[in-house]
């Protein structure tokens, strides 16, 4: 997920994350194209987005997410990303590249609410 979105630079990256809708594991990352090819928005490529549904489905998983990059901000939701969060289910994954190190972190949107939640990463 990091590295996608290293090599998008100098535009925001994006892609979907997929797993078990039970436990909120993701298991699979799909780097998508962001069609907006902006460094300021991105959107997730519909054909890319069909790709992901269709092959988290075969697996027996379901789009838990979506997760881009801030090339120049924190990792925090922009006003831009609040009104775009389509699914309050989903888990908004923010890469920031403003740093030397790139910084992760996930929220809820709800309503226009920000939740930040933790994020684990377990090594299988």
């Amino acid at each position: 997920m990091v590295a996608h979105c290293l090599v998008g630079l100098p535009d925001e990256a994006c892609g979907l994350l997929a797993g078990h809708l039970a436990t909120g594991e993701v298991t699979t990352c799909y780097p998508t194209r962001n069609t907006a090819a902006s460094a300021k928005l991105y959107t997730v490529d519909p054909k890319d987005h069909l790709r992901a549904d269709r092959d988290a489905e075969d697996r027996g998983h379901s789009i838990l997410g979506v997760f881009h990059s801030h090339t120049h901000t924190e990792a925090y939701p922009s006003p831009t990303d609040v009104a775009q969060a389509p699914d309050p289910a989903w888990h908004y994954i923010l890469v920031s590249l403003r740093d030397t190190e790139p910084t992760v972190r996930s929220y809820r949107i709800t309503d226009g609410t920000i939740r930040e939640e933790p994020i684990y990463v377990v090594d299988k």
